[in-house]
């Protein structure tokens, strides 16, 4: 019987700290100091004019917050305007992405319409009053004159732009986001906002609110003629509808038939990971007890709904099973789980504020720390914004952002929805960085294609590439139904559709690998092989991401003939450059071979900065070969790798934003002779607040490369002696079945 080779560990201990090379010089000024004045005092006088005309109790401690737009050309970290504003008295307090065609710009050509950052800054009426004053008086070539030359825009931050809609399908209720102080005055913001909505007429529910960053999230009740005076308070940074929660219920299904299975007789192949699902509930009567260690009820006070049940136990059995064939045994589970209720019979009455109660119960459970994995497939009824980031999305990317749970979020079911205007995109929360979003397939061969109902990305910058990854949820256009288990003590299935269970069938995966391999691996080396052993196919990336993963957990945990796959998991200093060598036979490589590498880290965020969500960042070079460097350089030439071109917009691969994805994954074909001590230098950007940051802590990250060379059956051994006191198998730590 052949050997079975696993994954190849301590990958970690090629890598070595390296000096970083010399920055580049400054970009040429789009605008002179004497033109930047004259385009901005008229917009400095007019900003002023708007802020000092709104009541006094809407300006608390005469604070009022404006809109500074930077020219495309300077939207990376290192232009952050931090000079002017200390100069200036203001501070910025949040920024989000627009889109405008600027007067002028550093590229060749016509200015077109171009993505750029839009920071919102606060300051006292007084010191929006003086920037006229203040601009004119600026030596030109300082610091302040060069950010004043950077500004394409300054404008009041006004109501009418606060807004999303007025239209409330749920009875007058909205989501309000205010700006917080980044000092300790945030409950001097809090306190002033209760008065003065309290002022307007507007019922606020602080005992519901989220705070994230420097964001604060509340349900608000009032007519809309008052919340529109609402929006004149100068911390509100948005004011949307309430939407309604999603994911209760199948999208469609199949008659209701009888169907017979069988279930496993054997225990969980692994009692260690701790997994929940966070769902609906389990009905009094099923049949996967032997394997549901905990069932726990988040509100004990409300009752089940019913539909909640029957959605529950499907997304359990999904988990616990994946799709089970039709009078046949059911796979053996990974795992034991626990279920935990977060949706109740509240939902069931439309309660306007489910939303907010549901987000709390799921907080909960984040803050608790019990488990390595979670499954949430149900969120708002809401496609992503690009412009702001959810209190969903802040809250469950906050607590993910140390590393040590691996989420998986459903992308939806709205797939079939109106493109154009974005209604098909993924739904919150299935926007964050720190978590797995899993869309659709209708297949589980190599026919696969998104199942039409899958919502689409792309994602939000920068998490663009969303869905994440891709897994069986069910065709509605055949009988390829996602068979889970139904109510009662006897074992059968009911047919269903949807990402909901597309979800925690990928998480089953998941669950399989730590199972298997046991703790050798963190849950984003976990998140990373994930990745990296997915398929696209040919689809397009926007529909399903990095593509879907293996049905056969070997192919994932497994290295096949003529392929070395090595996992290296380790820290990054902020600033730091880190050097990972590529294992490489004694002898190197004959023939065409390809490099393929997944690099997956999890991030501290800043909310109230949208266009700079993130906190730390990866720039990723490659260099194939140390034989080949220029006159005059340090370091061997690179070679592109990561090709931003199939996912980002122009704007964005000309600026820094790629460089602040959370997973960066890709693949190269060349010669095995043209690879002589090839490298990955990996740079760790920190910012906070969109700006350069001194107070940035390490990050834990993940790196899975594979070797694929057909001309050397034996590479995995080969790579191993040659790494023999470093490199070792990652060895299963349970005993599994007989592959014949």
């Amino acid at each position: 019987m052949s050997q079975t080779n696993f994954l190849i560990g301590r990958g970690e201990l090629l890598t070595y700290e390296i000096k970083g090379p010399k920055r580049g010089m400054d970009k040429a000024e789009v605008y002179t100091l004497q033109q930047a004045c004259t385009r901005l005092t008229p917009q400095f006088n007019e900003t002023s004019a708007i802020l000092d005309s709104l009541p006094d109790m809407a300006c608390p401690g005469e604070l009022g917050v404006a809109r500074l737009t930077l020219n495309p050309s300077y939207i990376a970290r290192s232009f952050f305007p931090t000079a002017m504003l200390r100069s200036v008295g203001l501070e910025s307090i949040g920024s989000r992405a627009v889109k405008l065609t600027p007067e002028a710009w550093s590229k060749k050509g016509t200015p077109r319409e171009s993505s750029t950052t839009e920071l919102f800054v606060v300051g006292r009426r007084e010191a929006f009053r003086q920037l006229t004053e203040w601009a004119e008086h600026l030596e030109d070539g300082s610091n302040e004159a060069k950010d004043l030359s950077h500004i394409e825009c300054f404008s009041a931050f006004e109501a009418r732009d606060r807004i999303i809609s007025l239209e409330s399908p749920m009875g007058g209720f909205f989501e309000v986001g205010l700006h917080l102080l980044p000092s300790d005055m945030d409950q001097f913001v809090q306190r002033s906002f209760a008065k003065y909505a309290a002022e307007v007429g507007v019922a606020i529910h602080t005992d519901l609110a989220f705070r994230a960053g420097n964001l604060w999230f509340l349900p608000a009740q009032g007519e809309s003629q008052n919340i529109a005076r609402l929006a004149e308070f100068s911390f509100v940074r948005v004011i949307r509808p309430m939407p309604k929660l999603r994911g209760m219920r199948p999208i469609q299904r199949a008659a209701s038939v009888t169907v017979a299975c069988n279930l496993p007789t054997e225990q969980p192949l692994s009692s260690e990971p701790k997994v929940a699902i966070l769902d609906g509930g389990i009905p009094q009567h099923h049949c996967i007890g032997p394997w549901l260690n905990n069932y726990r009820l988040l509100d004990e006070n409300a009752a089940d709904d019913p539909g909640g049940l029957e959605h529950g136990l499907g997304v359990t059995s999904a988990f616990l099973f994946g799709p089970i064939a039709p009078n046949s045994t059911a796979a053996r589970p990974y795992s034991f789980v626990d279920h935990l209720r977060v949706l109740d019979r509240e939902t069931n009455q439309e309660d306007p504020l489910e939303l907010y109660r549901t987000l709390g119960l799921i907080e909960e459970v984040l803050l608790s720390r019990q488990y390595q994995f979670i499954n949430l497939s149900l969120g708002p009824n809401l496609p992503i914004d690009d412009e702001d980031v959810h209190a969903w999305t802040s809250v469950i990317d906050d607590l993910l952002s140390d590393g040590d749970t691996l989420m998986t979020v459903a992308v939806g079911n709205n797939g079939e929805m109106d493109r154009s205007v974005g209604n098909a995109r993924v739904q919150v929360p299935a926007d964050c960085v720190n978590a797995l979003s899993v869309g659709a397939t209708d297949n589980v061969d190599t026919t696969w294609a998104r199942a039409s109902y899958s919502a689409i990305g792309p994602g939000r910058s920068p998490g663009v590439v969303k869905p994440d990854l891709m897994a069986f949820g069910g065709d509605a256009n055949s009988p390829k139904y996602f068979h889970v288990l139904a109510e009662g003590a006897k074992p059968t299935l009911a047919p269903q559709l949807g990402t909901s269970f597309a979800a925690p069938y990928l998480l089953r995966n998941a669950v399989g690998v730590r199972a298997v391999l046991g703790s050798d691996l963190s849950p984003l080396a976990i998140k990373a092989l994930l990745v990296h052993s997915a398929n696209p196919g040919t689809h397009d990336k926007l529909e399903v991401g990095w593509g879907k993963i293996p049905e056969d957990l070997m192919e994932i945990i497994t290295c096949p003939p003529g392929v070395a796959r090595v996992v290296y998991q380790g820290e990054l200093k902020p600033g730091k450059y880190l050097r990972a060598t590529l294992p490489l036979p004694a002898g190197g490589l004959q023939g065409n071979i390809r490099l393929k590498a997944t690099f997956c880290y999890a991030s501290s965020t800043d909310p109230q900065d949208a266009v700079a969500y993130t906190r730390a960042g990866l720039e990723v070079v490659f260099r194939p070969s140390d034989k080949k460097i220029k006159d005059g350089k340090a370091n061997a030439d690179t070679k592109g790798f990561f090709d931003m071109k199939k996912y980002a917009t122009e704007e964005e691969r000309r600026s820094d934003l790629g460089k602040w994805e959370t997973v960066l994954h890709g693949n190269k074909s060349m010669r095995g002779s043209s690879l002589d001590n090839p490298v990955f230098d990996i740079h760790y950007n920190a910012r906070e607040g969109g700006g350069p940051t001194t107070g940035a802590e390490k990050i834990r990250y993940a790196l899975i490369i594979s070797v694929e060379a057909p001309k050397h059956a034996d590479l995995y051994n080969e790579i191993l002696r040659s790494y023999a006191k470093t490199l070792v198998p990652i060895q299963p730590k349970v005993s599994l079945p007989v592959r014949v």
